[in-house]
């Protein structure tokens, strides 16, 4: 590796510690970062050529705070002339906490949405650039400024300390975190627009930031089913795609292809946190998905064991998306008749959705009926915004149609 991208890469580590710390000094979100950012760009244009300080965290915070007080002092020169003044943050020393996880929380806040909360926690722990953040999320780069921008307003006019939440408020904000960086990994993992079937910057940097609150929080067993869930979900993605970068589905995938490494720790993890205390979505989507990973062939899955999951989750979530997956289990186990029931229950709430669609159209092949299989293959690949799964769907009902 060279001494460039090893730069890069300490200074990707350490961008949320050193913000973490430098906001918790000053107690503005906003321009801590903008300090941060200049501290970071000072070390990228001199650490190349001087090398690497003993301490380069505590480097980072104290150019970081030196910037910050410039920046105050400037500000208190004009407030004077208006009666008011900024309080400049204390030099002291740099303590050796990391606050990233205390980032982290702020970042997830519930009074965010989660899309704002999905850009800001990118922005902040994740060190990906707003223009980076625009791109995956296929948006204007002016938009998304905006969209963080009004993150950290609403984090600034809530007067949320920088501090780990109250007991009282510690379940709602980790079902936060939880779901921000759920949805982080899962438009990486599943890109929902473009041309792109995943962008790995996204879930590689939610699996990160998931190790990190997992390293900081093992006792959370819906902490821990979320790492496993990721770790045995991107276990598959070398075979995901065939050599053109065209969708393969699980069930006709090369499982040689699959990361062993990552299925046997995700399964270790995820068989500890059931045993951990009371059973939460993340885990019972995990041990979903060690039961697939396991099995060495489709035909080898233990489907009564999945759809029985699949009806805890169920009951948990109340997600009709989670019903879905429960309907092609049951198809699976007893035959297609029984998933396409369980379609008819849940039509109403997913109308229009090219997901339904695509369901009932695998269903009904394994039924037999092509007819009724290659119209709604058809009428899910009009409504995705996908384009790889929708030139899956696309050449599903043109194989279906060739085989008629």
């Amino acid at each position: 590796m060279s001494d460039e991208r090893a730069i890069e890469d300490l200074l990707r580590e350490l961008a949320p510690q050193v913000l973490g710390a430098v906001v918790r000094r000053s107690g503005d979100f906003t321009a801590a970062e903008d300090a941060v950012q200049e501290a970071l760009l000072a070390a990228a244009l001199h650490w190349p050529g001087e090398g690497i300080p003993d301490n380069p965290r505590g480097w980072l915070v104290a150019a970081a705070i030196r910037r910050l007080v410039d920046q105050i002092r400037s500000e208190q020169a004009r407030r004077r002339r208006e009666g008011a003044v900024a309080v400049e943050p204390e030099p002291g020393e740099v303590a050796d906490s990391d606050d990233t996880l205390i980032l982290l929380f702020l970042c997830c806040h519930p009074a965010l949405t989660p899309a704002s909360a999905i850009a800001l926690t990118l922005r902040a722990v994740g060190g990906l650039t707003t223009a980076e953040i625009a791109n995956a999320f296929l948006v204007p780069e002016a938009t998304m400024a905006q969209r963080i921008s009004r993150a950290k307003q609403r984090i600034r006019s809530s007067g949320v300390p920088f501090q780990m939440p109250a007991q009282d408020e510690w379940a709602p904000r980790l079902r936060s975190v939880l779901r921000v960086l759920y949805l982080i990994f899962s438009e990486g993992y599943a890109s929902s627009v473009g041309p792109d079937l995943a962008r790995t910057e996204l879930s590689g940097e939610a699996i990160r930031l998931a190790r990190l609150a997992h390293a900081e929080l093992p006792g959370e067993s819906e902490v821990t089913g979320l790492l496993a869930l990721m770790l045995l979900t991107d276990a598959r993605r070398p075979a995901r795609t065939g050599p053109h970068g065209e969708l393969v589905p699980l069930d006709a995938q090369d499982r040689s292809r699959w990361n062993r490494a990552l299925i046997a720790e995700g399964t270790a993890l995820v068989t500890a946190a059931l045993h951990e205390g009371a059973i939460g979505e993340y885990q019972l989507q995990a041990a979903i998905a060690a039961a697939h990973d396991n099995a060495p062939a489709v035909a080898a899955t233990d489907w009564p064991q999945v759809f029985a999951l699949y009806g805890l989750l169920e009951r948990i979530t109340g997600n009709p998306m989670v019903t879905l997956n429960r309907a092609v289990a049951a198809a699976m186990a007893d035959g297609p008749q029984a998933g396409l029931a369980l379609l008819d229950g849940v039509a109403d709430r997913l109308a229009g959705h090219y997901r339904l669609d695509a369901v009932r159209a695998h269903l009904l092949e394994m039924a037999g009926d092509e007819a009724a299989a290659i119209a709604h293959y058809r009428a899910a690949a009009s409504r995705t915004t996908s384009t790889p799964e929708q030139q899956y769907l696309t050449t599903q009902a043109a194989r279906l149609r060739a085989h008629r």
